[in-house]
């Protein structure tokens, strides 16, 4: 049985799906971390799930950042262990230097809640692989998911294979009408250079029932599994 850890922190509002999307798989021990607390020991995947951490006070992540549990997650990810965050998480992970560039105020300043279309990119992770070309339909919810960088940066995300997710619409096509916060090249999720840390601003955990609408979220949530 794989452990999964699911980090708490103040502001944070999607633990409760999230545990649950691992705890109603027989093949997972799924248990909260406090955000205060060292990183305990033994676990296969950690995950900073969504929500406003800190109120989202300075700027999205920049706060959960400094707490202590970060530590560990930082030496955990340099060990290769898993390491995911979604949305709020994945704010977290740029602020913490785990993944490149940065998530800014979305385009026309306005929050987005909906359901848009993703394509996972050619990307060797163990978060992705074996799910390139397909495409799914996540909810979103976010102020602050406008995936920005340096034309460096994105370039080299594009050459190392580290975009795994990109905005589409229901046919796979990266248009602007499909980029729901104006990510640069329609960018939804990223990998660091190892593969072993996946960043994302969709919800799957919200698309994991089908009480919710679908399960298309799960590929995404338990495709590493196999791939260890």
């Amino acid at each position: 049985m794989k452990r999964v850890g699911v980090v708490l922190f103040p502001g944070t509002n999607c633990e409760v799906e999230t545990l649950r999307a691992y705890q109603i798989q027989d093949r997972f021990n799924a248990e909260l971390i406090w955000h205060n607390e060292p990183l305990p020991k033994g676990f296969d995947l950690i995950i900073l799930p969504g929500g406003w951490s800190y109120g989202d006070t300075l700027r999205a992540g920049a706060i959960a950042r400094f707490s202590r549990v970060m530590e560990g997650v930082v030496e955990f990810s340099k060990q290769g262990g898993l390491v995911l965050g979604i949305c709020n998480g994945f704010q977290i992970l740029t602020e913490a230097g785990l993944l490149p560039g940065a998530l800014a105020r979305n385009s026309k300043l306005r929050f987005r809640c909906e359901t848009v279309f993703c394509k996972v990119e050619h990307c060797n992770s163990p978060f992705v692989r074996s799910l390139q070309g397909k495409i799914y339909p996540l909810p979103i919810a976010h102020g602050e998911g406008r995936f920005v960088a340096d034309d460096k940066t994105l370039e080299r995300l594009e050459a190392n294979g580290q975009i795994a997710l990109r905005y589409c619409n229901n046919r796979g096509m990266a248009t602007p009408e499909s980029n729901p916060n104006g990510s640069l090249r329609n960018i939804a999720g990223i990998v660091n250079r190892e593969g072993n840390v996946f960043g994302l601003m969709p919800h799957p955990e919200r698309r994991n029932d089908p009480l919710v609408g679908g399960t298309e979220g799960a590929d995404l949530l338990y495709n590493w599994v196999m791939h260890l």
